[in-house]
Order: structure tokens, then C-alpha cells, then sequence
């Protein structure tokens, strides 16, 4: 199945207290999303749910993201979440309390016709 890629989003989310690497994850996701409108549906002869949503999350420790909630910030199409080595921990000056900077990336794609 090939596909076409046509919009890349990008976003960034904190979790100022927790170090929850899912929260930041989700609020990367949350940020990107808030930066769009998407109105070419109709001259491309597609839907808001034909959308295959490629997910992209950079974070210090990607295995603590919870894929399943971070795809629930994708409100159409079809989304996968895949993380990866990024992002940045900063450290409370008393070292009990981080905080977790992810970026997120979102990239949109058709299956060509």
C-alpha cells in the first residue's frame, strides 16, 4: 500500500511536575493539533477520516510513554504512535521533581488512489 504524505505538524509539551513522559507526550500531540485547520478534503476528494496519522514522539525515555494514550489526542483518520530518543529531562534544583519536555511530530498521509 503506498501512501502520500501532505501535512507535517510539530508541537511541544511539558509535564512541569510529575516527569509523566505520557502527559508531555500528550500535550506535545495537543499542541501540534491546536496549530492547524485542515481544509483541503473536498479539492482532494478525501475525508477527515481517510487520514493515516503517523505519530512521532521524542523523549528521553521513550518506553514510558503510553502509546494508547497518546493516540487518543488524534480526533480522525487512523493514528499510529512511535517514539524515539529525544526531548529533554530537567531536574529540580532539590532532585526530588523533574520536569519532561517532549516534541511531537505528526505527519499526515493518503493512501494513493
Amino acid at each position: 500500500m503506498n501512501s502520500t504524505r501532505w501535512i507535517t505538524e510539530m508541537g511541544m509539551g511539558v509535564d512541569v511536575h510529575g516527569n509523566d513522559y505520557t502527559k508531555a507526550a500528550r500535550r506535545a500531540v495537543s499542541d501540534a493539533l491546536r496549530h492547524s485547520s485542515l481544509n483541503f478534503f473536498n479539492a482532494a476528494g478525501k475525508t477527515k477520516h481517510d487520514m493515516l496519522v503517523e505519530v512521532r514522539i521524542g523523549v528521553q525515555k521513550p518506553d514510558e510513554v503510553d502509546a494508547d494514550a497518546v493516540a487518543q489526542e488524534i480526533p480522525y483518520g487512523t493514528p499510529t504512535v512511535k517514539t524515539y530518543l529525544g526531548g529533554l529531562d530537567v531536574e529540580a534544583p532539590s532532585g526530588d521533581d523533574g520536569m519532561v519536555i517532549a516534541n511531537a511530530a505528526i505527519l499526515v498521509s493518503f493512501i494513493d488512489d
